[in-house]
Formats: structure tokens, C-alpha cells, sequence
């Protein structure tokens, strides 16, 4: 009788940890525009009235701030952020909620029908991975737009 020998095909381990570099951020986010000024500090300046950012706080059940990432970087009218990307990195670091936030060059505060569409995907997504979206807050050089405040979501 052969003996049948199983060998494991070469496939790449994966390993989920967050170790922050820093502490998160000491205070807990309580109001829109706190939030506004808080994510308007974590844009560049020199293209917020040029190009279209999107970025994702992640917070903890305190809504203390565990991360800020640049999801995607687009052009003057429009960027693209892809939900996985949102999600794999909210999975990474433990966060339990979540504020999303793009810009908008034109200084235009009133969210495109892509904006709303975006907005219910994610908080979609969201729900299902028991993860709360708390707000999308649209900025421009010295105003915002919160769905919050505004309840969209």
C-alpha cells in the first residue's frame, strides 16, 4: 500500500496587529466641528482647494481618535475610495467606529448624488461588521458639511 505524502503549497501567512506609534488622539471627538477642525488639520493645506482627498478616522469606543489615513488622492473633481481598503484597515486596528471625510476644491458644500451614494455603502458595510459610522463631514478651506447634523445618515 502507498502511503500518500500532503504537501502544504508556499502561500503567505497573515498576521492582524496595530501597534500605534503614537498615542491616539486625548481627546474624544463630541461635535462636528470639533471634527471639522480636527480633520482639516490632518489635510495638506497647499492642495485642499485643488485636489479631492478622502480620509477615515478611526476611533475606539470612546471616539478617541486611533488613526487618520488618506484613503485615496484624486483630482479636482473627484476622487475614489475603495470600501475594502476603508474596512481592512478598521478590522486592523480595533476600531468600533469610524468618520469619513473628502474635501471639496470648489468650495461647493453641498454632497453629489456619488457622495450620498458612498455614504450608504459604507454605513451598509458598516452594519454588518457591528462598526459605526458617526459622520461624513465634507470640508472646504473654512466651512464643512456634516450628514450628522444634517440627518443624512
Amino acid at each position: 500500500m502507498e502511503k500518500t505524502i500532503f504537501v502544504k503549497p508556499p502561500v503567505a501567512t497573515l498576521q492582524i496587529s496595530f501597534i500605534p506609534s503614537i498615542p491616539f488622539h486625548s481627546n474624544a471627538i463630541c461635535s462636528s466641528s470639533q471634527l471639522a477642525e480636527f480633520i482639516r488639520s490632518c489635510y495638506d493645506p497647499n492642495t485642499l482647494q485643488y485636489a479631492e482627498s478622502f480620509y477615515c478616522l478611526y476611533l475606539n469606543r470612546a471616539n478617541k481618535v486611533l488613526a487618520v489615513t488618506e484613503i485615496s488622492k484624486g483630482g479636482m473633481t473627484g476622487t475614489v475610495a475603495d470600501i475594502r481598503t476603508i474596512f481592512a484597515l478598521a478590522l486592523q486596528c480595533g476600531a468600533v467606529a469610524l468618520i469619513i471625510s473628502h474635501n471639496h476644491p470648489s468650495s461647493n458644500l453641498r454632497p453629489s448624488v456619488a457622495d450620498e451614494k458612498l455614504t450608504k455603502q459604507i454605513k451598509h458595510a458598516a452594519e454588518i461588521l457591528n462598526i459605526y459610522l458617526l459622520d461624513h463631514i465634507i470640508i472646504t478651506a473654512d466651512s464643512y458639511f456634516s450628514f450628522a447634523d444634517e440627518g443624512l445618515l
